[in-house]
């Protein structure tokens, strides 16, 4: 990757953490150098002089760069490492105000709170579907049973999901559709049941045209289920994952999901197992 690509692409990233266009041309050319001068950031950004000044004046409140009081004045960034952690911060305080802001809102007359008891939902994107995925693991209070079909569903994060789980108490049983994948699962998670998943169609299965896989399937507390696919296109190359979410303790694709998850386990003794026999 070149200069000029960085350059443009840490522009228009910190266009999307909350900068304006010369905002962000300005600090990143101030970012190449020791410091600088409003005609040298002109210069190098191509953001006119007379709007310099305004542009600077902003990243100075948010703390991302220092001015020299001097004859002109000179600027300079702050280090790479400062300049993210105050951006990670204010987009932090932003998720957290915005999280409080939409929790305050009210119904609109007429609608009341009555609880879900029955629900099945799509959803699309892998981001989403991570976020889900993750939120129905942290709030889980008794078990969590996850299949996974596709190892580039078992991240980092996924893998601190499930520990955290399991050291607060929840039965925490992962399946895989692979010896190798099962191997790397067993390696990062600590004290956790892992097996190797006898559900054949985990595996790749082909359409004209598109591979489609199963990427995940998540249990959590015998209540609600997650299930998601990859579709990859033969001609484009395009990926997209695709997910049902079900909750509901009497849903009868839970009911489903339960019995086919306990396949593959080889003892009557494994919990899972015994899935079946509490319906």
């Amino acid at each position: 990757m070149n200069d000029r690509t960085n350059r443009q692409d840490a522009i228009e990233l910190l266009q999307e953490l909350g900068l304006k266009e010369y905002e962000a041309r300005s600090f990143v050319a101030l970012a190449r150098r020791e410091n600088g001068t409003a005609k040298d950031i002109s210069e190098m950004s191509e953001v006119p002089r007379t709007r310099v000044y305004d542009a600077v004046r902003v990243l100075e409140s948010k703390g991302l760069v220092e001015t020299q009081h001097s004859s002109p004045q000179v600027f300079r960034a702050v280090s790479v490492d400062e300049a993210v952690n105050t951006l990670r911060t204010e987009y932090a305080d932003r998720v957290s105000s915005l999280r409080s802001a939409l929790r305050g809102l009210e119904p609109p007359d007429g609608v009341t709170g009555e609880e879900v008891t029955h629900e099945v939902w799509s959803l699309s994107g892998e981001q989403g579907i991570t976020s889900r995925t993750q939120q129905l693991i942290e709030g889980a209070s008794e078990e969590v049973v996850l299949v996974i079909g596709h190892e580039d569903t078992f991240t980092d994060r996924l893998a601190a999901a499930l520990q955290d789980a399991k050291d607060r108490g929840v039965t925490v049983i992962v399946g895989a559709a692979s010896e190798s994948l099962r191997a790397t699962i067993e390696t990062a998670l600590s004290n956790v049941e892992v097996f190797v998943s006898g559900l054949e169609w985990l595996q790749q299965s082909s359409v004209p045209g598109d591979t489609t896989e199963i990427s995940r399937l998540l249990l959590v507390d015998r209540q609600a289920i997650l299930v998601s696919s990859f579709t990859r296109n033969g001609e484009s190359g395009h990926e997209q994952e695709q997910a049902v979410f079900g909750r509901g303790f009497d849903n009868g694709l839970v009911a489903i999901v339960r019995r086919l998850m306990a396949t593959g386990l080889l003892s009557e003794d494994d919990p899972i197992g015994q899935l079946a026999d509490r319906d």
